[in-house]
């Protein structure tokens, strides 16, 4: 399996066969000045076959961008196959009360190759008990980390500690292309080991082969 980061919560999966995965695909148009990622309608030879929506804000729901015609999630969901992948989507909140403020944010869990995904969204509070268990044991987790419309650094780094992934790719932070009134990586990272920073934009990772020890992986974004 490859996951490769595009930029701020859109990543790319591609299982052994061949089928595609996009999540959270962003629109970098309505955020003149801000949101400064390539348009993912310029990214040659996107037409995943499955698009999932943590939930409907312009820098996470634009599946117009998309070539093709994809099965797309948007709610919260038992588990369900599409194109090979298991995927399962967990009611969670984009602020910390109960979505007052932002509105919902589905959790999916995506499962392929033998290894399970965790993609949380533009999460905006800390996960209860039960909703940890509703997550249950995975093994990469992708995590917004930059705050004010998220989970800060000290509440990621309390759920990566407590899901306790042997992969964690951050995203959704302050960084060349996304200019947001948010925090960079570098708070997360800050006091952690097994940082590494591969300077590419995609990883290849197989069930055998994941670190014994967790790993933070700093992707560079692809658009």
């Amino acid at each position: 399996m490859k996951i490769k980061w595009l930029g701020h919560s859109c990543f790319l999966v591609t299982a052994a066969s061949g089928a595609s995965l996009l999540t959270d695909p962003y629109d970098s148009r309505d955020y003149p000045g801000r949101l400064l990622y390539a348009p993912l309608e310029e990214t040659p030879g996107l037409a995943p076959d499955v698009v999932t929506v943590s939930h409907g804000h312009a820098d996470h729901g634009n599946v117009e961008a998309v070539q093709g015609s994809p099965i797309i999630l948007r709610e919260a969901t038992e588990q369900v196959e599409a194109a090979g992948f298991s995927i399962r989507g967990l009611p969670m909140f984009h602020d910390s009360q109960e979505g007052s403020r932002r509105g919902s944010d589905v959790v999916f869990i995506i499962g392929t190759d033998g290894l399970s995904i965790c993609h949380l969204g533009d999460l905006g509070h800390e996960l209860s008990e039960e909703q940890a268990k509703a997550i249950g044991s995975i093994d990469v987790l992708l995590i917004p980390v930059g705050g004010f419309f998220t989970i800060d650094a000290a509440a990621a780094t309390r759920i990566w500690e407590r899901l306790a992934p042997p992969v964690t790719l951050p995203m959704h932070y302050r960084n060349d292309k996304c200019l947001f009134e948010i925090e960079g990586v570098g708070k997360f990272l800050e006091g952690k080991a097994g940082v590494e920073h591969p300077g590419t934009s995609e990883i290849g990772l197989e069930k055998e082969n994941l670190p014994a020890g967790p790993k933070i992986v700093v992707l560079e974004h692809a658009n």
